[in-house]
């Protein structure tokens, strides 16, 4: 790992985002379930506005879902002593875009 990252204080970070990922999972749950067909139980618009809503839950939820496996990928090359170094080509990735984003796995070059 290149001397600029601190090992604990980027797992701390990783893990916690990982927590907040769930913490979303867990607070969106009620946006998955199926929409009643019901037309007297939910107008017309009232349940496209339903469909609207799950169908960007889903989405998020695939966004999440791909951020926590970066996250998982970036513990298992902190364990691997790889964690800092572009996954491509091998260069150190810069500490800014490490600092704003610890789970990158490519320096600025590969990523384009």
């Amino acid at each position: 790992m290149p001397q600029h990252q601190d090992h604990q204080v980027v797992r701390a970070r990783l893990l916690a985002r990982r927590e907040e990922l769930d913490a979303l999972d867990r607070a969106t749950a009620e946006d998955h379930r199926p929409i009643e067909l019901d037309q007297t139980a939910v107008g017309r618009v009232s349940r496209m506005d339903s469909l609207q809503v799950q169908a960007m839950s889903a989405a998020s939820q695939r966004m999440r879902e791909a951020e926590r496996i970066r996250i998982e990928q970036a513990l298992k090359r902190l364990d691997a002593d790889e964690y800092g170094w572009c996954v491509r080509c091998g260069e150190e990735i810069a500490p800014a875009r490490l600092e704003a984003d610890p789970a990158l796995a490519t320096c600025i070059r590969c990523a384009a």
